[in-house]
């Protein structure tokens, strides 16, 4: 009897033990986001935990190649020149001493072009500690900013709300015991209160409570440093309406791309100090096929980009037919398909002729000035295959396109006017490809390459071990020798840099070009960038890994193109003859002849 009366007692402590173990988790961890915000949210950005999410960046390649000594001293010029921000930096520090978490900020509506704006975080410690440390001094430098600002607390349930006006624009912010929230409009920050007051009693009216966003979600990683959740409809239906105003009405089977949209998200996660993006998109299924990356076998160890996607351009051509934007684009779209339509081709013939897979490749061999570019399709009909590449090479009368064959592949080259790069434009096409690139005898040895069972590229351990970090693709996929191309470009670039900073006094005044870093101190920071795209049951969904992402890659190049044109001196520029001088030997021979004559085949004596 008094085992049976111990066992009692013990399973009773073992209960009210996990009893409050649970309530305290759940107390720590507070409601979630999603139950804070109303279901109609079209944006909301997430930071779980902002120190963590600092500490994974600071262990990261690209953070590592920043601390390096030989980048610090390069950097050490440009930087000077940025606006110095310590207040800032000290409001950052300070506020890393709350040891926030669920950070986020959304977008809950649109009324008149103006979004209603709402934000908040978990904080550590008493709201009186907050407040004093960041909150209070930074809402204080608000008002200062502005002499007009007008400055009121409002009593909700038991809550004090700071209201700051500037007419027109409004700010609210409350505590809300270990939550901090804030919104430019004062109902809405009522609305997230009572939310998470009364968390649970209306999950239908949040976003929590809605289907799209759990199942865009459900493909997200459970840990990651920031993710995003877009709710596109909003814009879907004022395309709708436009059209609608327009007297357009267009059937369910017609809709644009943007109105199949049910959703969109992402991640950003940090992993043995590479970067992990994973997106998705919630949509039907666009066209069938799966990505089988034939076109590998033409990459060498000297590929800088691979790229293997699903496109039926047979079947965008009537879609193509349509192009309204620049006139110039449109004028040269019409041109091919006038030139396609002359010669009997039509869009079914591009479908017979041609696979949907194209592959695109760039080759840079250490020789090489620039590198070799190259697209690939697999040929499902020769004779259609031929009619169409012949009817593109006659699409303009003053080209001159050479036609020769060797070993049963047709290749048609086109002379080009001599420039700083010499280019001749050439296809080859066999019974099983069609490669199109700048040069004949890169191109010819493509088709070498394409007849082997092996690939040099594809049996890389850069590229294996790349690809495996990624799911396999069925839509998309991309492969970036990260420190090949920065190698590349160096030893390219590098030299023509100090000549141009002799032209370019002005440039002496941002960055000092003697200190660049050595291309290994960079590239052994550096690892190669794979990106892979598949349809996942209800949608889209990517990742790229790498030490920059594929994306980020790309925002990179835009933001530097971008602050390239603000620095640049307007009436500075000198003649570009006066930096590079032309090359000293000719062009590359192509074969001779009249269009459509056959003359001998290239042969790849020399270096492009």
């Amino acid at each position: 009897m008094k085992r049976i009366l111990l066992l009692i007692v013990i399973g009773a402590v073992a209960s009210l033990a996990i009893l409050y173990g649970i309530r305290m988790a759940e107390r720590s961890a507070g409601p979630s986001v999603s139950t804070l915000l109303p279901r109609e949210t079209i944006l909301f950005g997430h930071l779980p935990n902002l120190n963590r999410a600092r500490d994974q960046w600071h262990q990261s390649d690209i953070y590592q190649l920043y601390l390096e000594a030989s980048v610090q001293e390069f950097l050490r010029k440009p930087l000077a020149k940025l606006p110095q921000k310590d207040a800032a930096a000290r409001t950052l520090k300070d506020f890393a001493q709350l040891d926030p978490k669920d950070a986020f900020v959304a977008i809950t509506k649109i009324d008149d072009n103006n979004p209603t704006l709402v934000g908040g975080f978990r904080y550590r410690g008493s709201a009186e500690a907050a407040g004093n440390l960041v909150i209070g001094p930074w809402l204080s430098q608000v008002v200062k900013t502005s002499p007009t600002a007008k400055r009121e607390t409002i009593h909700y349930e038991h809550h004090d709300i700071d209201v700051i006006t500037v007419a027109p624009f409004t700010l609210a912010t409350a505590f809300d015991g270990e939550w901090f929230f804030a919104a430019n409009d004062l109902t809405e920050l009522k609305a997230i209160i009572y939310r998470a007051d009364h968390r649970g009693q209306d999950r239908q009216s949040t976003l929590d409570g809605d289907k799209n966003f759990h199942a865009a979600m459900a493909h997200m990683p459970t840990a990651y440093a920031i993710s995003f959740y877009l709710q596109p409809k909003i814009f879907a239906d004022k395309l709708a309406w436009l059209r609608s105003a327009d007297g357009r009405n267009v059937p369910p089977d017609q809709r644009t791309m943007l109105e199949q949209v049910r959703s969109m998200c992402g991640t950003t996660r940090f992993e043995h100090g590479k970067i992990h993006d994973t997106f998705f998109v919630g949509m039907p299924k666009l066209q069938e096929g799966k990505l089988s990356r034939s076109s590998l076998a033409l990459g060498t160890k000297d590929t800088l980009i691979y790229l293997a996607t699903l496109l039926n351009l047979g079947q965008k051509l009537d879609a193509l037919s349509q192009v309204t934007g620049s006139a110039a684009v449109a004028a040269g779209w019409q041109r091919t398909l006038q030139a396609l339509a002359r010669s009997g081709v039509t869009a079914e013939d591009w479908k017979a002729a041609f696979g949907v897979e194209l592959g695109a490749l760039a080759d840079w061999p250490a020789t090489a000035r620039a590198p070799w570019l190259f697209v690939s399709f697999s040929v499902q009909d020769a004779a259609r295959a031929g009619q169409i590449v012949e009817a593109l090479t006659r699409m303009d009368e003053d080209s001159i396109w050479n036609q020769t064959e060797k070993d049963n592949v047709r290749y048609f080259s086109m002379t080009s006017p001599a420039s700083l790069f010499a280019i001749s434009p050439t296809i080859a096409l066999s019974n099983r490809i069609m490669i199109v690139g700048l040069d004949p005898i890169s191109v010819e040895q493509a088709i070498k390459r394409s007849e082997s069972d092996t690939s040099e590229l594809g049996n890389s351990a850069a590229y294996s071990g790349a690809a495996k970090s990624v799911p396999a693709p069925t839509n998309f996929f991309a492969y970036v020798d990260l420190p090949l191309f920065y190698s590349r470009v160096d030893a390219t670039l590098r030299p023509m840099l100090f000549l141009g900073a002799a032209f370019l006094p002005w440039l002496n005044d941002y960055v000092d070009l003697s200190k660049l870093p050595p291309a290994e101190v960079v590239t052994k920071h550096l690892s190669p960038i794979v990106s892979s795209q598949r349809y996942d049951g209800d949608g889209y969904a990517a990742e790229s890994v790498g030490s920059i992402t594929l994306g980020q890659s790309g925002a990179a190049l835009g933001a530097l193109a971008i602050f390239g044109s603000m620095g640049y001196p307007r009436g500075s520029s000198p003649s570009l003859n006066n930096l590079i001088a032309p090359p000293s030997s000719p062009p590359p021979a192509t074969p001779s002849g009249r269009k459509g004559n056959a003359s001998p085949s290239p042969k790849p004596s020399g270096t492009p």
